[in-house]
């Protein structure tokens, strides 16, 4: 029998998140406490976004409006990384980025993870900035999944090509 395989993918669903942003940015026009204030959400670039207010306090506000909306969308906030508030003239700016991918020094931390505390017989190959795991038995191959879903990890996954 062939062996079964999976790959470990850390991506961002721009859609979903686009779609977060839309839902924030209606609820900050609809908002009472943000009326006037000059609080836009925007994105800034491809993988970026930035929150102009006239506060700082009105900036944070935004960014959690922001992280609630990705959370219902299913879009983990290990993926958002954000900037301190900081001045800018008569505004207070947050700049945030998306990261996708998983680094080198992510994809030696999980593979050597699975080898530890994972099913013998597994294989965990590094593939650019993906991983795939191989075994005989999709048994093992769900244990994996569940041991990565159960760690801490600094970067959110996602398992795809699931064979």
């Amino acid at each position: 029998m062939a062996d079964s395989s999976f790959d470990i993918v850390s991506k961002l669903d721009r859609q979903e998140a686009d779609n977060a942003l839309n839902q924030a940015v209606k609820e900050i026009n609809q908002r009472y406490d943000f009326r006037g204030t000059g609080a836009a959400l925007e994105w800034k670039g491809e993988e970026g976004i930035e929150i102009t207010a006239n506060a700082d306090e009105r900036a944070l506000a935004i960014l959690d409006v922001f992280k609630e909306k990705l959370i219902k969308r299913g879009i983990s906030l290990k993926a958002l990384e954000t900037d301190d508030p900081r001045q800018s003239g008569k505004e207070v700016k947050i700049n945030g980025t998306f990261s996708q991918g998983i680094s080198t020094e992510n994809a030696k931390k999980v593979s050597k993870m699975i080898r530890d505390e994972g099913p013998k017989g597994v294989k965990v190959q590094v593939q650019g900035e993906e991983l795939r795991v191989t075994s005989k038995k999709r048994d093992d191959l769900q244990a994996v999944q569940a041991l990565l879903k159960g760690a801490d990890l600094d970067f959110p996954v996602q398992f795809a090509n699931y064979r």
